[in-house]
C-alpha cells in the first residue's frame, strides 16, 4: 500500500511535546548516573560480603534450604496434633539420623573399595598394555607419525647441543632441604582439625536449621516487615515463593533418587564395586547442572573397566547410564514437574560459574537450589522482578510487544516471522488481530507523539503492510462474490491497517468484504473508490478523541453513498466512552463497536445476518458415566444443601467483587442452577434488564456457558463476552446483558465434572493467575462439603488442577513446580 498523506492529517493529539530545559536534561543526566554508579557500588559490596562470609553464610545458605524441604514434614506432625515444639525436634532427629547413616554408610563403602582397588591392578594393567598395542597397530597415520617423531628428535639433539656446556664446566650439585621431623602429637592434632571443620560446619548448620522451623512464622514476619508496602501483596508473595520453593526441592529430590536408587541397584546387578556410594554420588551429582551426570558416570565405568577383563560389563554400565538419563529428562522430570516454565538454560551455565567461583565446590552442588530461589522470589517480590527477567525462561515482553519491538527494529522478514508464529499460536487471523495487532497499532498511536520518528513510523507501516500480505490467502476468482461490506480508515493509515484486518475478518466469517486505502476523512479520496455501491461501510479510527473526525467522515460518506450502513469502529477508547447509548445516533452512524468481533457482529447485523454463528457447548466424552455419578448423588434441593450453595454463591460474589454466582449442575439436557446470589442490571438494546433468579439460567446445556465447563473439565474464563468470537452471539447472553464469566468445574475423581462455581457480571473484568487458583479451591470445598453431606453416594472431590504458564521464549534449562 503507498504511503498516502492526507492534506489534514495531523498527530494523534493537539498537544505538542516540548523539550525540558537544558539545566533539567543536565540535572537529570547526573542523576542516572548517580544511581547507576549507587548500583554498581551496591553489586560490588554484595559479591565481596558473599566472598569473604562464606564460611557462615555457606552454612545459612544449607540450613535455610533444608528449612525448605523439613517444613513441610513439620507441619504435617503439627496437624497431627504434636506440639510444635516436639515436632521440630521429632524432624530434626529424623533427618540427622538419616544423613549420619547414609555418610556411614557411604563411609564404609569407601573403605571396602579402597581394600579391593589392589587386586584389580593386573586386569588394569593388561587392558592399558591391550589399547597401548592396538593404538601403535599400523594405520592410515604410520606414516605421518614417523614423520612427526624424526622432526621432534632432530629438534631436540639440535637444542641438546646448543645448550651443552663446556667440558671443564664444573657440575651443579643438587641440594636436597628435608624439614624438621614431627611428632606423632603434631600429626594427630593435623588430623583432627581436618575432621573437625567439617563437623563444625555441620552443627552450624545443624542448628541453624532447627531455629529457622522453630521460628518460622516470626523469621517470615519479620520479612514482610523488611520488604514493607503492600501487606497483602506482600504476604501472598512470601507464602507463594515459600511453598514453590518448597515444593522445587521436594521434588528434585525425588527425581535425583529416582535416578540415584536405580543407578545403584543395576551397578549392583552388574557387579561394579561401590554400586551403592556411585549411586548416591549420582544422586547428589544431579543438582549440578549438565556437567553433574557426566561427572558422575565417570567413577562407575572407571570400575567396570577394572573389574571385567573383558569389555561386557563397561558396555553394560554405559547403557545404564544412557537408559536412565532418557527414563528421567523424558519421563520422570516431565511428570514430577509438569509444564512449567523455569530457569532458562544460560542462567544455570552462568549460575554454576558464579556459585562455584564465590563457595567452591559446595557452590556448585547448590547454585541450581539457589537460582531457584531467587527466582521465585523474583516472580513474586516487585522490588527483585530483575531475577525473574534475567533467570527465567518465560518470555520477558508480551507477544504485542515482542511484535512491535521487531517491527521497529526493521526486520521485516523476523517480523513477518514472529507474526505468523502468533497467529498459528491464536488458532485464527481474527484473534491474532484482536490480541496482538491491534495492540501494536494502539502502541504505535501512543509512540507517535513522543519517543517514534519518521524512520520508526515508516518501519512499523512497512512491516505491518507485509505482515497482513502473508496473513491474508486471496479468494480464487471463481468462488470471489460482490463485496458488501467497504472498511476504509478514517485518518491515518494506521486507520488503514485495521481496516484490513477488519474486511480479512469478514471475509472468513463468510461476508464479503474489502478494504480500500482511501481515507473517509478526504473528500477526494472518497470520490476516487469505484466499484459497486456498498450496503456497510465500516469506518477504523485509532484517534484516543476519535468522535469528531468519526462524525465528519460519516457526514462524507452518507453523501457518497446515501444508502449505506455505517459502523464506527474506535479502537483506541475505553468501554466507558461507549456507554451512551444515543453514542451512534449522535455521529451519524448506525452501531459503534471498540473490538474486532463486536465490529464484524455489528457489520453482519447491518446486512439482516442477525443470527449469526456461536460456539456451542459439546458433550464430554464420558457423558453417561457423568451423569451416573451425578444421579448418585440422589436429590440435591435439601434445605441444608441449598442454604449450602446460596452461601458458597454468596462468599464467592463478594470475595471476587462480581454482580452475581451462582451454584449450577449441568444433566443430561439442561442446566440447572442450584444456588444464586446478586442481582444483574444491564440495558440491551435500550432496554433495562435485571436478573436477581438462578431461574433466568436454566437452559438446554448447549446454550450455557457452564456447559463448556462442564465438558473442557476445566476453568472457563471470558473477560469480555462481547468480544470472544465463541460467544458474542449467543442470544441467551446477549439478552441478559452479560459481558463476564468465570467458571470452575465441580470436579469428581470419578466421572468428571457435574457443575460449576461461576461468576458473573454485567461489566467485563478480569481475573489473575492467584484469583483462578482460589475459583479453584472455592469449587473443590464445595465438592468435599457435598462429600460429607452425601456419604453414601461414593463422592469424592478431585484436586484442582493448576492454570497453565506462559510459553518459555528461552531454552528451559530447570523447570519449577507449581504448588
Amino acid at each position: 500500500m503507498p504511503l498516502t498523506h492526507a492534506p489534514e492529517q495531523k498527530r494523534p493529539a493537539d498537544r505538542v511535546a516540548v523539550p525540558p530545559p537544558q539545566a533539567e536534561t543536565d540535572t537529570l543526566a547526573a542523576a542516572k548516573i548517580v544511581h547507576i554508579a549507587a548500583g554498581a557500588l551496591l553489586v560490588a559490596l554484595v559479591l565481596a560480603g558473599l566472598y569473604l562470609g562464606r564460611e557462615i553464610l555457606i552454612p545459612l545458605a544449607l540450613a535455610i534450604l533444608l528449612g525448605f524441604v523439613l517444613g513441610p514434614l513439620v507441619t504435617r506432625l503439627r496437624r497431627w496434633g504434636l506440639p510444635h515444639l516436639l515436632s521440630v525436634i521429632t524432624v530434626v532427629t529424623l533427618a540427622l539420623a538419616l544423613i549420619g547413616g547414609s555418610f556411614a554408610f557411604m563411609a564404609s563403602e569407601v573403605r571396602e573399595l579402597s581394600a579391593e582397588l589392589p587386586t584389580y591392578q593386573q586386569t588394569i594393567k593388561r587392558k592399558l598394555v591391550d589399547l597401548r598395542q592396538a593404538v601403535r597397530a599400523p594405520g592410515m597415520f604410520d606414516g605421518i607419525t614417523r614423520t612427526v617423531t624424526l622432526v621432534q628428535r632432530e629438534a631436540s639433539n639440535i637444542a641438546a647441543e646448543a645448550t651443552a656446556k663446556p667440558s671443564g664446566a664444573s657440575r651443579v650439585q643438587q641440594v636436597e632441604i628435608l624439614g624438621e621431623s614431627r611428632s606423632p602429637l603434631d600429626r594427630a592434632l593435623e588430623g583432627l582439625e581436618r575432621v573437625a571443620s567439617p563437623l563444625l560446619t555441620a552443627g552450624i548448620v545443624l542448628v541453624f536449621t532447627f531455629l529457622i522451623l522453630l521460628d518460622r512464622l516470626d523469621l517470615r514476619d519479620r520479612l514482610i516487615r523488611l520488604v514493607g508496602g503492600n501487606l497483602h501483596r506482600a504476604t501472598d508473595a512470601m507464602d507463594e515463593a515459600g511453598e514453590r520453593i518448597s515444593s522445587y526441592l521436594i521434588v528434585q529430590l525425588w527425581v535425583n533418587l529416582s535416578y540415584g536408587i536405580p543407578m545403584a541397584l543395576g551397578l549392583w546387578l552388574l557387579g561394579v564395586p561401590g554400586a551403592f556410594l556411585w549411586g548416591a554420588v549420582a544422586a547428589v551429582m544431579r543438582y549440578v547442572p549438565y556437567v553433574g551426570p557426566m561427572v558422575s558416570a565417570v567413577f562407575p565405568l572407571a570400575l567396570a573397566f577394572a573389574v571385567d577383563p573383558g569389555w561386557s560389563t563397561v558396555l553394560w554400565t554405559l547403557a545404564l547410564i544412557v537408559l536412565l538419563e532418557l527414563i528421567s529428562n523424558n519421563i520422570v522430570e516431565p511428570w514430577l514437574y509438569g509444564t512449567s516454565t523455569g530457569l532458562s538454560a544460560i542462567s544455570l551455565i552462568v549460575a554454576a560459574t558464579f556459585w562455584t567461583a564465590l563457595w567452591g565446590p559446595v557452590g556448585l552442588v547448590m547454585s541450581t537450589p539457589l537460582t531457584v530461589c531467587l527466582l521465585v522470589i523474583g516472580r513474586h517480590l516487585p522490588a527483585l522482578q530483575f531475577f525473574n527477567i534475567l533467570l527465567g525462561s518465560a518470555p520477558a515482553l508480551d507477544a504485542p510487544t515482542r511484535l512491535y519491538q521487531r517491527l521497529l527494529s526493521g526486520d521485516v522478514d523476523e517480523a513477518v516471522e514472529l507474526g505468523l508464529e502468533l497467529a498459528q499460536e491464536a488458532d485464527s487471523p481474527p484473534a491474532f488481530y484482536q490480541d496482538c495487532a491491534l495492540p501494536v497499532l494502539r502502541r504505535t498511536v501512543a509512540d507517535y507523539q513522543t519517543v517514534s520518528t519518521s524512520e520508526h513510523r515508516l518501519r512499523l507501516i512497512t512491516g505491518m503492510e507485509a505482515l497482513l500480505d502473508e496473513l491474508h490467502e486471496p479468494t480464487p476468482p471463481a468462488h470471489q462474490a460482490t463485496p458488501t461490506v467497504l472498511c476504509l480508515g478514517a485518518k491515518w493509515e494506521v486507520d488503514t491497517l485495521a481496516a484490513r484486518m477488519l474486511a480479512h475478518s469478514l471475509a472468513l466469517e463468510g461476508t464479503p468484504a474489502r478494504a480500500d486505502t482511501a481515507l473517509a476523512s478526504s473528500a477526494e479520496s472518497l470520490a476516487d473508490i469505484s466499484g459497486p455501491a456498498p450496503r456497510t461501510v465500516c469506518l477504523s479510527l485509532f484517534a484516543p478523541e476519535p468522535w469528531r473526525t468519526a462524525r465528519r467522515a460519516c457526514r462524507r460518506v452518507q453523501r457518497r453513498w446515501p444508502q449505506a450502513r455505517i459502523v464506527v469502529c474506535a479502537w483506541n477508547v475505553d468501554d466507558k466512552a461507549l456507554a451512551d447509548p444515543a453514542l451512534a445516533e449522535t455521529l451519524g452512524a448506525d452501531a459503534v463497536a471498540d473490538s474486532l468481533v463486536e465490529a464484524v457482529l455489528r457489520a453482519q447485523e447491518s446486512l439482516g445476518a442477525t443470527a449469526t454463528e456461536w460456539e456451542k457447548a459439546p458433550e464430554p466424552p464420558h457423558d453417561a458415566q457423568r451423569v451416573r455419578q451425578l444421579r448418585a448423588l440422589g436429590t440435591l434441593d435439601e434445605p441444608a444443601l441449598s442454604e449450602l450453595f446460596e452461601r458458597t454463591a454468596q462468599r464467592a460474589s463478594s470475595i471476587f467483587d462480581v454482580s452475581a454466582a451462582m451454584v449450577t449442575v449441568v444433566t443430561e439436557s439442561e442446566l440447572r442452577v442450584l444456588g444464586f446470589h446478586g442481582a444483574l442490571r444491564s440495558s440491551v438494546e435500550g432496554q433495562d434488564v435485571v436478573i436477581d433468579s438462578g431461574k433466568a439460567f436454566e437452559r438446554p446445556r448447549e446454550r450455557a456457558l457452564c456447559g463448556h465447563v462442564v465438558a473442557r473439565d476445566e476453568v472457563l474464563l471470558v473477560p469480555d463476552i462481547a468480544k470472544d468470537p465463541r460467544f458474542a452471539a449467543n442470544p441467551d447472553l446477549r439478552a441478559a446483558g452479560l459481558r463476564f464469566y468465570a467458571g470452575a468445574p465441580l470436579r469428581m475423581k470419578r466421572g468428571g465434572a457435574i457443575g460449576s462455581l461461576c461468576l458473573l457480571d454485567t461489566e467485563p473484568k478480569r481475573l489473575s493467575e492467584r484469583d483462578i487458583k482460589l475459583l479453584q479451591g472455592m469449587a473443590q470445598d464445595l465438592m468435599q462439603a457435598i462429600a460429607r453431606h452425601k456419604p453414601h453416594a461414593d463422592v469424592e472431590a478431585a484436586e484442582a488442577e493448576a492454570p497453565e504458564e506462559p510459553k518459555s521464549s528461552a531454552t528451559v534449562g530447570q523447570v519449577v513446580p507449581d504448588t
